[in-house]
């Protein structure tokens, strides 16, 4: 079992070590959203179409969600650090490779080995808070790592646009470069492992659950870009049935990839499916706006940006005393109003027409921010803090999993609504903001729009239930520090 090693330096270390986690989770936020607005350029300067240049973000969040529970199973096993500290130089080894990709291919190919370096991150990061920190500290921690996040995803849109427009989309790819040569010689100095679990590692299972995720999350995509058909559907169905040979798999198998008892713990169960329902609902909210701001309004993508940033500045800033409040006062109540303050958000915007003040988003993405900063730190430190101590890589990569799962959903829900007012093409123009909506079609587009919000507050809704319910955090599996 790996020991406390962070803490048996003492806690002197603690800030440098948070310190380290939060820029690696801002670097691979950063780059979950930044070549947002260089879809353009990208297409051009490669010779490419849009529905291939679409994959370049799509492959990244897919990669993401398929390798976090794999990764954080290998962190329990070898050291979170050694999988954390490899997924900096993994990162940033094949950011250069996607800076000077020739092709479209290409570059697609080498975000998907730059998101096996995020997920190598992400999915860790969780887990060597868990061990650095003492439980009554890990909210202030979590905070801090969610606002890393959060300002991240967001950064990333705002500094693709400056560094497209003023540089050069390559250099989106090359600013990496430096941050993670020094981040990975602070990782090396400061986060370490001084033992490792000597377990056999469940290949086949990893095998099964990362075939399973792709088929499931690649056939939704699809039938998201193209429609349904029968391909789309078979690999569908084939992506779930795989399901059932990993759940047998991991129920007979003596360390498998997924403790499925880990389910039992209801904080637990509840707070990493309150994470993908908030991210469904949420992500799906911001993708809308996005469209609308672009399509209806004519704003750049770049302007379109700015109107979400004081949400994401907002929430970033406010994290830390959240994580705070929640050390001193519990999760629960604290991630639920978070998310029923995000629901009173959303609805400002059903004030949003082809014609209304673009200031409403401000005000909606304020209200959002400030219950996105409740919910995220409270529930991330929930479900560190309801995990057994053996299995905290494990736990950190199944609530980057849900997360991720919640954030790719957001993007099929968005688009399948879109289409159900405009043309499928049409809606990734306007997604990726190279066209505008004219005519009538606008109208059917914001009506379209106030009715995936209803269908997305439901499912922040959801999330705020599971929240409720989950329980309070119970620590007797967990290490007292």
């Amino acid at each position: 079992m790996i020991k406390n090693a962070y803490v048996r330096s003492g806690f002197k270390n603690e800030n440098l070590i948070l310190t380290v986690l939060v820029i690696g989770i801002l670097m691979a936020s950063i780059d979950s959203t930044i070549v947002l607005l260089a879809f353009p350029a990208i297409t051009q300067a490669l010779h490419s179409n849009l529905s291939t240049i679409i994959w370049v973000i799509l492959i990244y969040m897919l990669v993401t969600a398929v390798a976090a529970t794999q990764f954080g199973r290998i962190g329990d096993l070898f050291g979170r650090a050694r999988i954390f500290n490899s997924g900096i130089a993994v990162f940033t080894v094949f950011s250069f490779m996607c800076g000077i990709a020739p092709t479209d291919i290409t570059l697609i190919i080498f975000r998907g080995f730059q998101a096996l370096g995020g997920a190598m991150m992400a999915s860790n990061s969780g887990a060597i808070i868990a061990d650095t920190f003492r439980r009554e500290k890990l909210g202030k921690a979590y905070g801090f790592t969610g606002m890393g996040w959060n300002v991240g995803a967001m950064l990333g849109i705002v500094l693709g646009g400056v560094i497209t427009t003023f540089i050069g989309y390559r250099y989106i790819f090359f600013i990496n470069v430096p941050i993670g040569l020094v981040l990975f010689v602070l990782a090396l100095k400061y986060i370490k492992d001084n033992s490792r679990e000597k377990e056999k590692l469940d290949l086949i299972g990893m095998l099964l659950l990362g075939v399973s995720l792709s088929a499931i999350l690649y056939s939704g995509v699809r039938i998201a870009s193209v429609g349904m058909n029968l391909l789309n559907i078979l690999v569908l169905v084939v992506g779930f049935l795989l399901l059932l040979p990993f759940y047998f798999r991991e129920k007979i198998f003596a360390n498998p990839v997924i403790k499925l008892g880990m389910f039992k713990n209801k904080v637990f169960r509840n707070s990493v499916l309150a994470s993908m329902f908030q991210g469904l609902g949420f992500m799906g909210v911001a993708f809308m706006l996005i469209m609308y701001l672009q399509g209806v309004r004519g704003l750049s993508p770049f302007s379109a940006s700015l109107l979400l940033l004081p949400g994401y500045v907002l929430s970033g800033v406010l994290s830390p005393f959240m994580g705070r409040f929640s050390d001193r006062y519990g999760a629960r109540l604290l991630a639920t109003l978070g998310l029923f303050i995000m629901i009173l958000g959303i609805l400002v915007y059903f004030a949003l027409t082809a014609n209304s003040t673009v200031y409403i988003v401000l005000i909606g993405s304020a209200i959002t921010g400030f219950g996105g900063a409740m919910f995220w730190p409270a529930n991330n430190s929930a479900v560190m803090k309801s995990s057994e101590a053996g299995r905290f890589g494990t736990a950190s990569g199944i609530l980057r999993l849900f997360g991720s799962i919640g954030i790719m959903g957001s993007f099929i829900i968005v688009i399948v609504t879109a289409t159900l007012a405009i043309p499928r093409y049409l809606a990734f123009e306007i997604f990726v903001g190279t066209s505008k909506l004219i005519g009538g079609v606008t109208t059917s587009f914001v009506k379209g729009m106030h009715f995936s919000f209803i269908f997305l507050i439901a499912m922040l809704v959801i999330a705020a239930l599971l929240s409720l319910t989950r329980g309070n955090e119970n620590a007797a599996s967990y290490i007292k520090k």
